[in-house]
């Protein structure tokens, strides 16, 4: 599949890692030809330097051949109108276009046909609905969701003082008394796919499958008392600090935004008239004490700048805010950021990558992609939700039969509201979704790919 990524930034960098290492045919565009040699060198990649909204540009990057185009620079209008050319150049190319601007949101939906696009992104919306989730739902460090809602991965950390420190896997059921199975562990940065002999140990990052409801008793078995959030603080004020209070006013949460540019307040202020607007510096301490940072149920740090969010954090954990949500852009330090005490961590191009890796993956496999896929682990581990149809094989065979590859784990088997955590004599059938995670490090593109040949 042939495949032009416009707008060689942080996304589109995200983009281009991920896509060749699955082996795409990829064409990069952009103005800065800096930034087009370094992925050029990392990556088995073509560049053409120019404006991506330029017939002429889109000519030499091979418009007319080619499957997708990802429009990811920095500018909303100029990402629609490179789909819009594209289209008009190729009619049968599929279009994705990054679109920021609360502004358009509206007319993009209801126009996407005119602006001939596939499908619309927009990180800042995507990633202030996580963050309301882990706002309504305490206790993790991260939730994703399959099975529509029903069953969740979630990240906890094991602390020194942790019920599971020091546990034995296999002994997991007499601590936690409810029906849990640990796909993954991250430990000292690497992830592992562990055995029932596999011990947990301090600043250990597991990754549990359960229903929503186990997790409930997951969460009580372990002392983790969680309480609603009335008050939140948010630190900067762009788009996603705006997406997220929206959302939190809607649950008749109280939101504290502190911005330091006066004019950003003031649309702030008109834009979401239920929230408290503080125009000053989220870095200072003396506000932060002064806005009751101490009493705050979650702060949320959302600045432009990841050094800066990480310092407001590591100062509010240390005040004993109950919950900490910190976004960053660039998650490649892994191992320091595990001995940091920044709460969860949120990446909005993280989450946009994975979006659109789905969409790529659902075209290569008309039948049998994907349902959902999402990176865990640092994004050194996929999970991902298949539905069971005709092609797949071994349908009502016990898994204890089964030849899976190495490095691959069922994790649930879904029919309707039956869930199950599977064992040795589990087996799905035609309908059934099955959720699996892989950290074997290639490409899983159809449930069929999990077995060995």
């Amino acid at each position: 599949m042939k495949i032009i990524i416009a707008g060689n930034g942080k996304v589109g960098v995200m983009l281009t890692r991920q896509l060749s290492a699955e082996g795409y045919d990829l064409t990069l565009i952009d103005a800065n030809h800096k930034v087009l040699e370094v992925s050029e060198e990392k990556y088995d990649v073509m560049s053409v330097q120019g404006n991506c909204a330029s017939m002429e540009v889109l000519d030499q990057a091979g418009v007319r051949e080619a499957n997708l185009l990802i429009a990811v620079t920095n500018a909303d209008e100029v990402n629609l109108l490179c789909c819009m050319t594209a289209h008009g150049m190729n009619p049968d190319i599929h279009t994705i276009a990054r679109i920021r601007n609360p502004e358009y949101t509206e007319q993009i939906y209801k126009m996407r046909e005119l602006f001939a696009l596939s499908m619309m992104v927009n990180p800042e919306r995507r990633a202030a609905m996580e963050i309301e989730r882990l706002i309504k739902y305490p206790g993790f460090l991260k939730r994703d969701t399959f099975a529509k809602g029903r069953v969740e991965i979630v990240e906890l950390r094991v602390d020194a003082e942790h019920k599971l420190c020091n546990v034995a896997l296999n002994d997991l059921p007499n601590v936690v008394k409810c029906k849990i199975l640990v796909c993954a562990v991250l430990r000292n940065g690497k992830a592992i796919a562990p055995d029932g002999n596999f011990v947990l140990r301090e600043g250990d990052r597991l990754f549990v499958t359960a229903s929503t409801n186990t997790l409930t008793q997951l969460l009580k078995q372990l002392g983790i008392i969680t309480h609603k959030a009335k008050r939140v603080i948010i630190c900067g004020g762009g788009r996603l600090s705006y997406y997220l209070a929206q959302l939190l006013l809607k649950n008749g949460i109280s939101v504290q935004i502190i911005e330091q540019d006066y004019e950003r307040c003031r649309n702030l202020a008109n834009l979401l008239p239920g929230a408290s607007i503080v125009n000053g510096d989220a870095s200072r301490e003396f506000l932060l004490d002064d806005e009751g940072i101490s009493d705050c149920d979650a702060l949320v740090t959302l600045t432009g700048v990841d050094e800066l969010n990480m310092i407001i954090s590591l100062y509010g954990s240390s005040c004993g805010v109950p919950q900490v949500i910190t976004k960053l852009g660039r998650l490649e330090n892994n191992t320091m950021l595990d001995s940091l005490d920044l709460g969860s961590i949120i990446s909005p191009k993280e989450l946009c990558c994975n979006t659109i890796v789905r969409f790529v993956r659902a075209m290569k496999n008309q039948t049998g992609a994907a349902l959902a896929v999402h990176l865990i682990a640092d994004g050194q581990v996929e999970a991902m939700e298949f539905l069971v149809d005709e092609g797949t094989k071994y349908c009502g065979r016990p898994l204890k039969e089964l030849k899976i590859k190495k490095n691959v784990l069922i994790v649930c088997i879904s029919n309707g509201v039956r869930l199950q955590i599977p064992n040795g004599d589990s087996s799905f059938e035609k309908g059934d979704t099955v959720i699996i995670v892989s950290t074997a490090g290639k490409a899983i593109y159809q449930l069929n790919d999990i077995f060995e040949n």
